[in-house]
């Protein structure tokens, strides 16, 4: 916390009329943007002559241009540049781990779907089962109700 707000307060006394080039060392898999301006007025705004160091980072987010006499601001400067780099590193980071948690949902809701379906075949095959074990008893009552029957008949027609 102190260290940012160190960073803070010296990023706020860096010379904003400013006109000088980075020697800073970007990495090379880093697209490199050199931007400068023809005009020294003063009124002009650093940050428009300053090249993005990280054109992905929101541009209040992007480092102050040092002032290329003092030390410190050299180490605010390089310290800022490493701090977006990490932070550019995480957004990457949640970025991919919010896909992944896209993917994880979306594959425990399909096993979700599958238990339920699962489920729902359970149930279905329990009712049908049971449905069955009724019908085989109905069968079985009609076939002993029929044989009965029969053996009525006969009975009536060797007393005629």
């Amino acid at each position: 916390m102190a260290g940012s707000k160190q960073l803070e307060q010296t990023s706020k006394s860096i010379d904003s009329s400013a006109h000088m080039i980075t020697t800073a060392r970007v990495p090379a898999d880093k697209p490199v943007r050199i931007a400068f301006s023809l005009s020294d007025s003063p009124d002009d705004d650093s940050s428009e002559s300053f090249p993005l160091a990280f054109p992905d980072l929101d541009q209040q987010l992007q480092p102050l241009p040092p002032c290329h006499d003092s030390k410190e601001s050299m180490q605010v400067y390089k310290q800022h540049c490493k701090i977006a780099e990490e932070y550019h590193e995480v957004k990457k980071e949640i970025a991919l781990l919010e896909e992944r948690k896209k993917e994880l949902i979306a594959r425990l809701e399909q096993v979700e779907k599958e238990s339920m379906d699962a489920a729902q075949l359970a149930k279905e095959y329990a009712e049908l089962t049971e449905e069955n074990r009724t019908l085989k008893l109905a069968q079985t009552q009609c076939v002993e109700q029929l044989e009965k029957l029969r053996i009525q008949y006969q009975k009536r027609q060797g007393s005629s």
